[in-house]
């Protein structure tokens, strides 16, 4: 609840604001109006790394940007220890409502924004059978839209990484930013952040198997880690087809597969499993010594959970995504192209926290969602990737068994222009 005390502080803190903007050279009026919802606002979580850069502005291609979005009102869901939203909002001069629609009306009648920022990642919430962690963002992206049809206009929305953790949900939300027509991006920083070496898959492109070699958790790092063998699976001949099956393996499966050595015989090519780790900057090594390709006995050493995803489309390309904590701790991508000798392969770089320059990347397409009304890459990149980590989730609670997803017949066509960074 909006108080007298908080008013008057975020007055306060808004005519600060306002003249370090004169300052600068940039008056309000010629800002637009961005609101934030997001599940938590704490050190770290998704709300720090990616609204405080319409806050500051970000660095790009050698010169600080302030976005020509500004922060102006607030819906937080949880407010955990450690709380930011409340400091911000006295810092900034923006209000904190009790609900969505009041942030995105401002406490008026109707829409009184241009853009929403909606981030839903972080905080306590339920876990669902499969083990995916039921954040709310199908319910706070319905609540956007529920403003949009009483007060009968829009604005764009950027909704960080998948769209919900149900596919039926997210293609619901797909379905109304294409009924209502207002700009929908979403998606993680893999496919935007800068690669070693720049590289992207070329347009139309005889693909015949892809790779990422990841780390990290499941239902989260899964995710990343197949948008960026996805990002790049997308620009084969003839575009997104959709995919008719997926397979999650972990633990012994993983090695007895790693053995079988060709995806015909239940496994991978380790061509590209060779190629993945020769790009990764974190490779694992025994005590005392460097620079040495782990075998095969010190991988299971140093991997304790290995989890593989293998994932068929339906034109017929192979897809293995692994996540290989005690491996490595980043994430590259290979590919194997048909009448090329060798695999084409890349880096995804991540730069360190705490400034992890990627995620203002990938702000820099929110940014031009909210700007155009257009995203930048097609929003079924991320409908079918959540797709993919639902389908790799329920394959592991049914005993790691090969599920076929006839739902995931989802067709698109990438951009011709490389989106990620290059400068």
């Amino acid at each position: 609840m909006l108080t007298r005390r908080h008013f008057l502080g975020s007055v306060a803190a808004g005519v600060a604001g306002s003249s370090l903007l004169r300052a600068a050279g940039a008056q309000e009026s010629d800002r637009k109006k961005l609101a934030v919802v997001t599940t938590v606002w704490t050190y770290r979580s998704h709300a720090w790394h990616m609204a405080e850069r319409f806050l500051h502005g970000y660095p790009i291609g050698g010169k600080w940007h302030r976005p020509a979005f500004e922060v102006v009102s607030a819906y937080v869901d949880q407010k955990p220890e450690g709380d930011l939203s409340r400091g911000r909002a006295d810092e900034f001069g923006f209000p904190i409502y009790a609900t969505v629609a009041e942030a995105l009306r401002r406490g008026g009648d109707k829409l009184a924004v241009d853009a929403v920022l909606l981030i839903g990642e972080h905080g306590e919430y339920p876990n669902n059978e499969f083990g995916q962690k039921k954040y709310p963002r199908y319910e706070l992206f319905k609540q956007v839209v529920d403003v949009y049809r009483k007060d009968g206009k829009t604005a764009p929305v950027f909704n960080d990484k998948h769209l919900s953790w149900k596919f039926a949900w997210a293609k619901e939300m797909v379905d109304a930013s294409k009924e209502l027509k207002f700009g929908f991006c979403a998606g993680s920083s893999l496919p935007v952040t800068w690669r070693m070496p720049s590289v992207d898959m070329p347009l139309g492109a005889d693909v015949e198997e892809v790779m990422c070699l990841a780390m990290g958790g499941l239902d989260s790092y899964d995710f990343h880690a197949l948008e960026t063998m996805q990002c790049m699976a997308e620009r084969r001949r003839g575009g997104e087809t959709g995919v008719v099956a997926v397979q999650a393996l972990r633990g012994d499966a993983v090695w007895k597969a790693f053995e079988a050595a060709s995806w015909q015989a239940g496994g991978w090519d380790p061509k590209l499993f060779e190629s993945c780790i020769a790009r990764t900057q974190t490779l694992a090594q025994p005590k005392s010594f460097s620079h040495r390709r782990p075998t095969a006995a010190q991988m299971r050493e140093f991997v304790k959970d290995p989890v593989a995803y293998r994932v068929e489309y339906a034109d017929g390309l192979k897809g293995t995504m692994f996540l290989m904590n005690g491996l490595v701790e980043d994430f590259t991508f290979a590919a194997r192209i048909k009448g090329q000798a060798e695999p084409l392969s890349t880096l995804f770089y991540l730069p360190p926290n705490p400034n992890v320059v990627y995620s203002a990347a990938l702000m820099s397409k929110a940014e031009e969602t909210f700007r155009t009304g257009k995203a930048p890459y097609p929003i079924e990149r991320t409908l079918l990737t959540g797709g993919l980590v639902e389908a790799g989730m329920q394959s592991l609670n049914a005993g790691q068994k090969r599920l076929e997803t006839p739902h995931l017949a989802i067709r698109y066509q990438p951009t011709r222009e490389s989106t990620f960074w290059q400068v």
